[in-house]
C-alpha cells in the first residue's frame, strides 16, 4: 500500500475527544472544563460524528442532553477508562492509501517525556480501536508502533509527503532519545509514511509542557500555507525566539522548491493563572500557554480557541479565514484549557473519511 498521513483539511469521519472528570487534573475548575468540552462537542457534531472517549458516558450524556437529536446520533460515546483528556497526543494517528483503506497507528504515549501518569491514556486506542474501525470506511487495520514514543500534537502533515516538526520535542531524550537527526527521520518516515521533513529549532511557548509541539506555534494550511504565531512585542519574553522561528518559516521550501505562503497571527496577551478567582496558591505568576495556532481543522469549519481578547481574537480569526475562505472560523472561549497548558487542538483528533 502507498499509505500517507493526510492533511487535516482533507474530508473527515469524525472528531475523538476524551472527556474530563473528576479524577483528572480539571478538578478545580471541573464545571468550566465541562463547559468548554459542551461547546467543542455542540460545534464538531454540527458537522460531523463525534467520538467521546469517558469513563462517565451517563454525565457526558446528561452536559449535551440540550444538543439537535440529529446531534445526538452523531456522537458516540465509548466507555473507557482515562488518566487525562489530550486526546491529539494519545490518539491513532491515520494513515490512507488511494483505496481509501486505512491503517490506525499506535505510537507510544509516555506523558509528555514521563511528566504525567500516562497509563491509562496510552491503552485508549488498544481498547477503542474495535469500535472506530466501525466508523471508518473501508479496510481498516491496526498499525502496532509502539516502539516509538510520538504524540501527534508534535507532527504536522501536509498531506503530500511533507511532516514539519521540532528538534524540541523530536529530539528530546525523554521520549526516544535518538542518536542523531538522522536516526529520527529514519523512524519517521517508516512510521508516517512521509518522504521530507522541515525542522524548527524555535518553538518555545512559556507554560508549555511538551517540549515544543509544532502545533502551538505553526500550523500547515492548504496551498503550501503556514500559520505561524508572531510575536511584535520586543518586551514579551518571547520575542526572540519567535522572531528566530519566523526566520526559519521563511527559509523553508515546498517540494517545487517556492516558499511557502505565510500566515501570521497575533500573540495573545500574557494570560497568567493568577487573573483567575480561583487560582492555586503559589502558581499565580505562572504564564499559560495561549496561542491562537493551536485551531482545529474540519468539515466546512475551522474552530479556533479564543482567549477574551476581542481585538486579538478577531484580528486571529481574519488570518485563519484568510488560509480558509472556503471554511466558516468558528471561536471558542478556551480559557480554561490553557490553564492546564493546552488549548483546542490539543484536546482533539481527527479520523480521515
Amino acid at each position: 500500500m502507498n499509505l500517507i498521513l493526510p492533511a487535516e483539511w482533507a474530508e473527515q469521519a469524525f472528531v475523538q475527544i476524551a472527556w474530563p472528570h473528576a479524577a483528572t487534573d480539571w478538578q478545580p475548575y471541573l464545571d468550566a472544563a465541562w463547559q468548554c468540552y459542551a461547546d467543542i462537542a455542540r460545534e464538531i457534531s454540527k458537522r460531523e460524528d463525534l467520538v467521546i472517549v469517558t469513563p462517565e458516558p451517563e454525565v457526558v450524556e446528561e452536559k449535551l442532553k440540550s444538543l439537535s437529536d440529529i446531534q445526538l446520533q452523531r456522537i458516540h460515546l465509548l466507555k473507557v477508562e482515562t488518566n487525562d483528556t489530550w486526546a491529539r497526543d494519545h490518539a491513532f494517528l491515520t494513515m490512507t492509501d488511494e483505496a481509501g483503506n486505512k491503517t490506525l497507528a499506535d505510537f507510544t504515549f509516555n506523558g509528555w517525556g514521563l511528566k504525567f501518569a500516562a497509563n491509562l491514556d496510552n491503552r485508549i486506542n488498544r481498547q477503542t480501536f474495535s469500535s472506530l474501525k466501525q466508523l471508518l470506511d473501508g479496510k481498516v487495520s491496526y498499525a502496532d508502533a509502539l516502539h516509538i514514543v510520538l504524540e501527534g500534537g508534535s507532527v504536522e502533515s501536509d498531506g503530500k509527503g511533507t511532516v514539519l516538526t521540532t528538534t524540541s520535542c523530536l529530539l528530546a531524550p525523554n521520549r526516544n532519545n535518538f542518536a542523531s537527526k538522522e536516526e529520527a527521520e529514519s523512524a519517521l518516515r517508516n512510521a508516517l509514511h512521509c518522504n521530507r521533513i522541515l525542522w524548527l529549532d524555535n518553538s518555545w511557548l512559556d507554560g508549555d509542557d511538551t517540549d515544543g509541539h509544532i502545533d502551538t506555534v505553526a500550523r500547515f494550511c492548504p496551498n503550501d500555507t503556514i500559520a505561524y504565531v508572531q510575536c511584535t512585542d520586543k518586551e514579551d519574553k518571547h520575542f526572540t525566539c519567535l522572531n528566530n522561528m519566523e526566520k526559519e518559516l521563511q527559509q523553508l521550501r515546498t517540494p517545487e522548491g517556492s516558499a511557502y505562503r505565510l500566515i501570521p497571527l497575533p500573540m495573545p496577551d500574557a494570560i497568567f493563572e493568577g487573573d483567575f478567582e480561583d487560582a492555586v496558591a503559589g502558581e499565580e505568576g505562572q504564564r499559560l500557554p495561549a496561542t491562537y495556532a493551536n485551531f482545529l481543522i474540519m468539515n466546512g469549519a475551522v474552530l479556533m480557541p479564543t482567549y477574551g481578547q476581542p481585538e486579538n481574537d478577531r484580528l486571529a480569526a481574519s488570518q485563519l479565514q484568510k488560509a480558509f475562505p472556503d471554511r466558516e472560523i468558528v471561536g471558542i472561549d478556551c480559557r480554561v484549557l490553557i490553564r492546564q497548558h493546552g488549548s483546542l487542538h490539543c484536546v482533539t483528533m481527527q479520523y480521515p473519511k
